[in-house]
């Protein structure tokens, strides 16, 4: 089974938080770590954020 990448809007619409927080929380170690898609691209496996909301 192949895992979603979920860019940051998509994230910021399924958690409720804003950029700028999640980021804050990523420095904090709080939010799972993007991974690089490319040179200016970032995404998150649509996993890890399912397991950090079942966690919170």
């Amino acid at each position: 089974m192949t895992d979603k990448i979920l860019r940051c809007r998509e994230v910021q619409q399924a958690i409720g938080l804003s950029r700028s927080t999640i980021y804050r929380m990523i420095e904090r170690g709080d939010f799972p770590r993007p991974q690089k898609l490319g040179l200016r691209a970032i995404g998150w496996r649509e996993s890890a954020i399912s397991d950090w909301m079942e966690a919170r």
